[in-house]
C-alpha cells in the first residue's frame, strides 16, 4: 500500500487521461479517422494502461472512466485540434505539478514518460493539425480552398 497523495495524484492523472481519449475518441466518431487524433487516441489508452498498472501495484482499485458521455465534439476539426493543443499544454502543466509530489520512483518514472510524450509528442502534432486546419480554410491564403478545417459536425 501506498500513501494517500500518491493514489489521489495517480487518480487525478488517470482522470486526465481518460478525458483526452473519450475527447479524442469523440472527434473520430463525428469527422472520421482524422490524424492525429487517430494515432494519439491509441497512445492514450497506452497512458491510461501504464496508470492502472500503479494501481494494480499498489492493491488499489482504480477511478471508473466517466468521460465518455461527458465529452462534446467541437464543430470543426480545427476547433477540435486548438481544443488539443490545449488539452496537451494542460496534461504536461498537471504531470508537472504532480511528480515533485511524488516518493515513489516508480510513479515519478512513469508520470515523467507519460509528460514527455504530451510535451514531445502529443503537443507539436496537435500544433502541426491547427496549423493544417487553418492553413485549409483559406483564410489569407489565395487559391487555397476549404478542406478539413472548415467540415462541421452533422
Amino acid at each position: 500500500m501506498t500513501d494517500r497523495q500518491t493514489i489521489e495524484a495517480l487518480s487525478e492523472a488517470l482522470d486526465d487521461e481518460y478525458k483526452a481519449r473519450a475527447a479524442y475518441r469523440k472527434v473520430i466518431e463525428v469527422f472520421g479517422p482524422v490524424q492525429p487524433f487517430v494515432n494519439i487516441v491509441e497512445a492514450e489508452g497506452r497512458h491510461i494502461e501504464a496508470l492502472l498498472a500503479q494501481f494494480g501495484r499498489f492493491g488499489v482499485e482504480p477511478p471508473q472512466d466517466t468521460w465518455p458521455s461527458r465529452v462534446t465534439v467541437p464543430r470543426t476539426v480545427a476547433e477540435a485540434c486548438e481544443a488539443a493543443v490545449q488539452a496537451e499544454i494542460d496534461n504536461e502543466a498537471m504531470y508537472e505539478r504532480l511528480i515533485p509530489q511524488m516518493s515513489d520512483p516508480i510513479v515519478r518514472g512513469v508520470m515523467r514518460r507519460l509528460q514527455q510524450a504530451s510535451q514531445e509528442r502529443h503537443l507539436p502534432a496537435f500544433r502541426r493539425c491547427l496549423s493544417r486546419e487553418l492553413g485549409s480554410t483559406g483564410a489569407g491564403l489565395p487559391g487555397r480552398g476549404p478542406r478539413h478545417g472548415t467540415r462541421t459536425r452533422q
